[in-house]
């Protein structure tokens, strides 16, 4: 099976990017999408078309025409009492619950969900796909899911997923089935 993850046409810097944020794109957003989408039409063809539930995914994944099924499993991570707050406005608020999120991927100073439980869930879902072993699936969701995904698919340590980047628009494939993912590329 492969499943295809595409990023969200969101470009909202690291620091300026608000945990849970659920915007429309805006005018940039659409012409970097418009931009992209000979690309990304192919993947239309998809036997599975799925999205995140916020608004840019659904957007997104409209505008590549796939009509995707939201997801509640591909939500970003439940960031608790920092929702709707920037990276930086936390850090300024609660330096040392940041410190300790990113030390230790147990942790959820926030009150919310743990990095390694969000990953989990993520990765359940990928593990649950209806496919058979030739089965495409396309889903469009946040950087921070695509990045969990792939810390699930290649079994990496959690810290791995503080130095993986996904911009928008970015395609990712993971190929295999139950608990035996990889990262595909080319």
């Amino acid at each position: 099976m492969l499943v295809t993850l595409i990023a969200a046409a969101r470009r909202t810097p690291v620091l300026d990017a608000r945990f849970g944020d659920d915007r429309p794109l805006d005018p940039g957003d659409w012409r970097a999408l418009e931009r992209a989408i000979p690309m990304l039409l192919p993947l239309a063809a998809a036997e599975l078309r799925y999205c995140s539930p916020t608004l840019s995914s659904r957007q997104t994944g409209d505008a590549l025409g796939l009509s995707p099924l939201s997801q509640l499993a591909l939500r970003e991570c439940d960031m608790g009492r920092w929702h709707g707050m920037t990276l930086q406005e936390v850090a300024g608020r609660e330096p040392e619950a940041v410190d300790a999120w990113f030390a230790d991927p147990r942790s959820a100073p926030h009150g919310g969900e743990p990095l390694l439980a969000f990953v989990s869930r993520v990765g359940a879902w990928l593990d649950t796909r209806p496919m058979a072993n030739d089965g495409r699936i396309v889903a469009v969701t946040e950087s921070s899911v695509i990045r969990a995904a792939t810390l699930y698919a290649l079994k990496a340590p959690p810290q791995s997923y503080w130095r993986t980047e996904v911009r928008p628009l970015s395609v990712v494939n993971l190929s295999g089935f139950r608990g035996g993912w990889s990262l595909r590329l080319g």
